[in-house]
């Protein structure tokens, strides 16, 4: 099998080292390939680069770091680096929920979604963040693990791609259930505060909205809240 690995926090980052461990695992034998932004490039969505040239550095054997988006990377490892299709496309450990409305402002689920346009079978992993907690990395990658062997079961329909939120546990912790869900519909709280230079966001990501078995409620309860999106 050939795995493609992608994300938006940059080719260091430790979410990213988490997901390459759990694909190891996960899919024994695979050849596995990195292709990601050089740096951060989260919040940018679906945002890809056609009027630039693209920077692309070489990492390792088959690690590549790209002078863009996460969808720019998708897109420069199908059409340019790798000489084979890959059989699945994982994007994250996100340093960072993405549920509801975060799902069309991510670029984690940007470049799984880039290759579910591709029909490429492809799921985005990211890990809600309680800022005054420390992420235990090693449990994320058990939990990732966890899902990509149900995943693997399942498969992907076409036009189809899934994104997967780990929550955050204040102690250590097996593998949480992982419940299927629909995004959450309400808007995040949005507020600004006034301050040096304009007005500066002021929202709680903490005390959203959220419906009962929405994927926002599924997460914020202690579970891995699983969806099924469709381009």
């Amino acid at each position: 099998m050939i795995i493609l690995l992608c994300n938006d926090d940059g080719i260091q980052a430790e979410g990213l080292g988490a997901l390459r461990r759990a694909a190891v695992r996960s899919f024994p034998g695979a050849q596995i390939f990195t292709v990601a932004p050089a740096g951060a490039m989260s919040m940018v969505g679906h945002r890809v680069t056609t009027h630039e040239p693209l920077a692309v550095e070489r990492h390792g054997e088959r690690d590549w770091a790209v002078e863009g988006t996460p969808a720019d990377c998708v897109r420069v490892a199908l059409a340019h680096l790798l000489a084979d299709r890959p059989d699945w496309v994982l994007s994250g450990i996100n340093h960072g929920g993405n549920l509801g409305q975060d799902i069309y402002i991510s670029g984690t689920v940007a470049a799984a979604r880039e290759a579910a346009y591709h029909g490429i079978r492809a799921a985005a992993f990211s890990h809600y963040l309680k800022h005054d907690l420390e992420i235990c990395w090693n449990q994320a990658e058990d939990w990732v693990h966890a899902v990509l062997a149900s995943l693997g079961s399942e498969g992907c329909d076409p036009g189809s791609l899934w994104n997967v939120n780990l929550p955050h546990l204040e102690t250590a912790h097996g593998v949480p259930d992982v419940v299927d869900s629909l995004p959450e519909l309400a808007p995040l709280p949005v507020t600004f505060r006034e301050g040096p230079g304009g007005l500066h966001y002021a929202g709680v990501y903490a005390e959203r909205l959220r419906a009962a078995g929405s994927d926002v409620d599924i997460c914020f309860r202690g579970n891995i809240s699983r969806s099924k999106l469709r381009i």
